[in-house]
């Protein structure tokens, strides 16, 4: 029986890995295509649809945390994807100004890049039991690029979209009301920009931490 389970588990997390990939190898292809031929002020258009459902993905990878079924911790996954989603949906999908803004394209190319060398890494793993030393390798090195020109393009268009969001007060709740409960959006993006400033540094420091086993690991291997 446990054999059974283990080789589902395999069986799922390989189609898994392999279906977000391809998600994301289309938001890549269409940024790149659309940057070259119509500016960067098309390139949200071009990669919507791609891009909402590659990134709402990764919801399943805090489940799969949670009931065991990988072994990353959720403390490093629910923060990293909670960020994603809330730029991808709360600042993007929300407010159209912000969609021609030129860090629209190194966001996506910032993030897709990532996210196609990431799954393929783990889709190969999972069917083959291993992937190549050169994929090791860029799972773990090109973060060091990657994550500095992701997280820059992710707060600097939440910065932007504050004024957009004061003025429209989408999303926010005022008094009085039957709930006797008030939210104003302006200021949790002012706190989601308080989190990123001490938040990220700490991350980049566990995602050094993880090359540096991981890649230790492989040269003893």
């Amino acid at each position: 029986m446990a054999g059974v389970l283990s080789a589902l588990r395999r069986v799922y997390l390989t189609l898994y890995n392999w279906i977000v990939f391809f998600g994301w190898f289309q938001v890549f292809y269409l940024a790149v295509k659309t940057l070259k031929e119509s500016g960067h002020e098309h390139v949200y258009d071009a990669v919507e649809k791609p891009l909402l459902l590659a990134q709402t993905a990764a919801i399943l990878e805090i489940l799969h945390g949670l009931v065991g079924l990988v072994r990353s911790p959720v403390s490093a996954t629910l923060p990293q994807i909670s960020s994603r989603l809330y730029v991808t949906w709360g600042i993007l999908w929300s407010f159209p100004e912000l969609r021609s803004h030129m860090l629209v394209s190194s966001l996506v190319i910032s993030w897709s890049t990532t996210e196609i060398i990431r799954y393929s890494f783990f889709g190969t793993k999972e069917a083959f039991g291993s992937a190549p030393s050169w994929l090791l390798w860029l799972r773990y090195s090109t973060f060091m690029l990657l994550y500095p020109t992701g997280i820059t393009s992710e707060v600097g268009l939440i910065y932007s979209a504050l004024p957009y969001i004061k003025g429209s007060e989408k999303y926010s709740i005022r008094m009085p009301n039957k709930w006797n409960f008030s939210f104003d959006y302006y200021y949790a993006g002012l706190v989601a920009l308080g989190i990123y400033v001490p938040g990220n540094p700490h991350m980049y420091g566990y995602m050094l931490g993880q090359r540096k086993k991981a890649l230790s690991k492989s040269k003893k291997e």
